[in-house]
């Protein structure tokens, strides 16, 4: 990699961690390629040389924090048996993060799905995929855990996931809205209930 191109992906990586940073404070609506010079001392032309149109922007933030997000919670995750022990990994990892102060583990989903939940366009658009990719990824690994005997086979992976989700978006608010330190142990005694209703006979501890 020759000098240049060194500086070039360097800069790039410059816009897109403070854009993060901003659309984590301030809401990924409120992203402007002018307010991101002043942050970063790029010129404008040069934030707009590098990412281009607004639009562009928003889904290059949405795809690092998606590849931060993997890193972080499912990537980990696969060190763990297949079925029910690799879900409570991807959930306590997944909790973990979302209640840790701090801008970097603000989730943009969450905060998204708020912002953009009564309007139309591309990024409402990418805002749910984003969302759906990761349900997904959760029933996948649920149905892995019926097929492996550890959830009951009458289980509702739709349903199971809707209920994780609810429990990781009260953590979402009783943390960050609440301020309240005893959300993430709430939540992890919720989640333990929870799996126990759906686990199979067969795989009671």
């Amino acid at each position: 990699m020759d000098t240049l191109t060194a500086k070039s992906e360097a800069t790039y990586a410059t816009i897109i961690d403070a854009a993060l940073e901003m659309a984590a404070s301030e809401g990924i609506g409120k992203l402007s390629l002018g307010e991101l010079a002043k942050r970063t001392g790029i010129s404008k032309s040069g934030v707009f040389s590098r990412v281009g149109s607004l639009d562009a922007l928003q889904a290059a933030v949405l795809d690092e924090y998606d590849r931060r997000f993997v890193a972080e919670i499912f990537m980990p995750s696969l060190q763990q048996p297949k079925g029910l022990p690799r879900l409570v990994a991807q959930v306590n990892a997944w909790s973990r993060r979302v209640a840790v102060e701090g801008l970097s583990n603000s989730c943009l989903y969450s905060a998204g799905a708020f912002e953009f939940d009564d309007q139309t366009g591309p990024l409402r658009d990418r805002l749910q995929r984003g969302a759906e990719t990761w349900r997904a990824s959760l029933r996948k690994t649920i149905l892995q855990a019926m097929e492996l005997g550890h959830l009951r086979p009458d289980t509702d992976p739709g349903q199971l996931v809707y209920e994780i989700y609810s429990l990781v978006m009260g953590l979402i608010h009783d943390t960050r809205f609440l301020n309240d330190g005893q959300a993430l142990r709430h939540m992890q005694r919720a989640f333990g209930r929870l799996i126990s209703t759906y686990k199979s006979f067969n795989d009671l501890e």
